[in-house]
């Protein structure tokens, strides 16, 4: 069997994993995940530099440089999403109470 029909069948079916396994977590436990997810994408884009800094050939660092743009993007949007989440359980401050008789500070007095 091809080399290549091997890695796609692989990918296919830990495509579908992912799914499965992504879609059974409870909502209150995407947080979490996505934390480490993002931890992990950290350690991803510091292998791909590494590794692209190593190489000499052309193609190796342009795939290279492909990678460390979508492992940075990736990334940064995984702590920005992250972020938006976490800001739902802040408690918002609540107004300033207003004066008792509800005149403007500085109406002054007579006219």
């Amino acid at each position: 069997m091809n080399d290549a029909v091997v890695w796609l069948t692989i990918f296919v079916l830990s495509v579908f994993v992912g799914i499965e396994v992504i879609s059974k977590v409870s909502s209150t436990l995407h947080t979490p995940l996505m934390s480490g997810a993002n931890a992990i994408h950290g350690i991803i884009l510091l292998g791909a530099i590494l590794v692209t800094g190593t190489t000499d050939n052309g193609v190796a660092v342009a795939v290279g440089l492909v990678a460390i743009v979508l492992a940075a993007v990736n990334m940064v949007g995984g702590f920005v999403v992250t972020d938006r989440m976490l800001q739902m359980f802040v408690r918002k401050k609540k107004p300033a109470p207003s004066s008792v008789d509800g005149a403007v500070e500085g109406s002054g007095g007579a006219k």
